[in-house]
């Protein structure tokens, strides 16, 4: 995937985050928001969008547990999962 559309994708699950606090005031990003990342960082790596695309995701899929009754256990793992691949990889560029 192209930075560009990484950028977007993180756009897009960014709109998500703000559209589930607006419906639940006391709903936290905690992981996320201390990544001090926002879709409109063009500077920052792609890795570094790739991996807060992959932490919010998880986020967004816990949040929709607690909104929505859909079942959507296996989304919050599974994102982690990716986050925690994608940071090896970001930690492993670093070395480099």
């Amino acid at each position: 995937m192209h930075k560009e559309e990484l950028l977007e994708l993180h756009q897009i699950f960014f709109d998500i985050k703000e559209y589930y606090e607006a419906l639940n005031a006391d709903l936290k990003f905690p992981e996320y928001t201390a990544l001090k990342i926002t879709p409109d960082q063009v500077n920052r790596s792609k890795l570094e969008h790739k991996y807060a695309i992959f932490v919010l995701g998880s986020e967004i899929a816990a949040a929709m547990k607690e909104i929505e009754t859909i079942s959507s256990r296996g989304i919050p793992a599974r994102m982690r999962d990716l986050a925690e691949r994608t940071l090896k990889e970001m930690e492993s560029e670093h070395k480099n």
